[in-house]
């Protein structure tokens, strides 16, 4: 795929509070929570069919959203007191505009492939670019138009980016935003008068790094990985539920159920002993579990560590891996949540120099993490001329790190991005749509 990239500006926030010389640089410091999250890029496609959307009131929409969500169009830095924080210098956004002389349904492909990296501003550019947000507005010679978004994760986790993404649309088409994002500030996260650490934090959101130690994304393994993805109907999963939930009072979730079905058919695909243990790295969303507001606009997401031996996730019924996840997310409450606060604010992860372990790697093999987009209102992006025709994360090929993603036929169906393996392909195809 050629795409031509025809221009490249900042789009910079409407009614910007910097228009005067006198106006005061402000900050938002960053969170514990925005600490210890990944250090990446979340980026994600959307497909609009035509007639697509104009540029100019994309555009324009952008910049009305901008001046409600300023962080998205600040930069990372420090503080005058030199803790890490977003600085409100309102930059702007990146938007690039780009082309392909050719049809979308002929071009974009219907799994995330290295192709895709070219529906994004480039990020390994020979000038590294800045901006928290960078977009790119690639249009195909049908009418069709490809939007590529990509945002710094230590400034807003997918819940607050979803909380944008629909502010866009709404600005976009000349509707009121909604209720405006709720930033972090100093005291948010207090620990409590009597701190209680009640939970192993050192060996879960934390870790003692040794001088040996091998971490990040360096894209080594990525020639031999393949993104595979599997589209769930809402038969198969309305079948998956009724097996993994029989003979229990209450029935699992469906994100419990595919998940489960998912981590058993990963092991059996890539081969593990028996003896060999699998955890999962599952988010949860502390929002209400701390009591904070759905439009807190920043990170607030701890993870879930599931766990069990290969020899009982492939021998036991699917209920068991059901219930285990079902139990670890159940134990990440409100107390874990404050318990976390405590541990955070106590002094001991600069002490003890501990370092967050939610790291890139190029492989999570014999364990699986997973990114669960199933609750996000992404599809509700709509800039005048109706819902995204396609939506799925970019091209990100780390081993077993799994997104889950509402399908665009809009009929309750799921579409999991499975990143394999290329030899363990086959047999996770083989085994994907068994219940057994």
């Amino acid at each position: 795929m050629e795409v031509k990239i025809l221009s490249s500006k900042l789009v910079k926030p409407a009614c910007s509070p910097h228009g005067g010389d006198t106006t005061e640089t402000e900050y938002i410091p960053l969170s514990i929570f925005d600490r210890v999250t990944f250090q990446m890029q979340m980026a994600i496609i959307y497909a609009f069919a035509p007639p697509a959307p104009s540029t100019a009131a994309i555009e324009k929409g952008l910049a009305a959203v901008l001046g409600q969500y300023r962080a998205f169009a600040g930069q990372l830095g420090e503080s005058p007191d030199g803790s890490p924080a977003v600085i409100l210098n309102d930059r702007g956004a990146r938007l690039v505009e780009a082309s392909v002389d050719a049809d979308l349904v002929d071009m974009a492909p219907a799994k995330p492939t290295p192709e895709l990296l070219k529906l994004h501003p480039d990020l390994e550019g020979e000038q590294p670019l800045e901006e928290v947000v960078l977009l790119q507005l690639t249009r195909f010679r049908c009418g069709s138009l490809a939007v590529g978004f990509t945002s710094n994760h230590v400034v807003a986790d997918g819940h607050a980016t979803s909380n944008f993404l629909v502010a866009w649309g709404r600005a976009t088409r000349g509707l009121p935003m909604g209720p405006p994002p709720v930033h972090h500030y100093h005291g948010l996260f207090k620990p409590r008068s009597s701190p209680r650490v009640e939970h192993d934090h050192r060996r879960r959101e934390y870790y003692l790094p040794s001088p040996n130690d091998v971490v990040g994304h360096h894209g080594d393994a990525a020639d031999s990985i393949v993104i595979h993805k599997a589209h769930f109907t809402k038969d198969f999963i309305a079948g998956l539920r009724a097996k993994v939930s029989e003979g229990r009072g209450r029935p699992f979730s469906r994100f419990e159920a595919i998940l489960a079905h998912l981590w058993r058919t990963m092991t059996r695909a890539r081969g593990l002993g028996p003896e060999e243990t699998s955890a999962i790295r599952l988010s949860v969303d502390g929002r209400h579990r701390l009591g904070k507001p759905a439009e807190y606009f920043g990170n607030m997401v701890l993870w879930a560590f599931p766990r069990s031996t290969v020899g009982d996730l492939l021998s036991r019924p699917l209920k068991h891996a059901a219930q285990v996840i079902h139990d670890e997310v159940a134990r990440v409450d409100g107390a874990y949540f404050q318990s976390f606060v405590d541990f955070a604010c106590s002094g001991a992860v600069q002490k003890e120099k501990l370092a967050p372990s939610a790291v890139l790697k190029d492989a999570h093999c014999p364990d699986v993490e997973v990114d669960s987009w199933l609750t996000f209102p992404f599809y509700e992006l709509d800039f005048g001329t109706g819902s995204p025709s396609y939506f799925m994360p970019s091209y990100f090929p780390t081993e077993g790190m799994l997104f889950l993603a509402p399908s665009y036929i809009g009929d309750g169906s799921v579409d999991a991005f499975v990143p394999v393996f290329q030899h363990n392909l086959q047999a996770f195809k083989e085994c994907c749509y068994s219940m057994e």
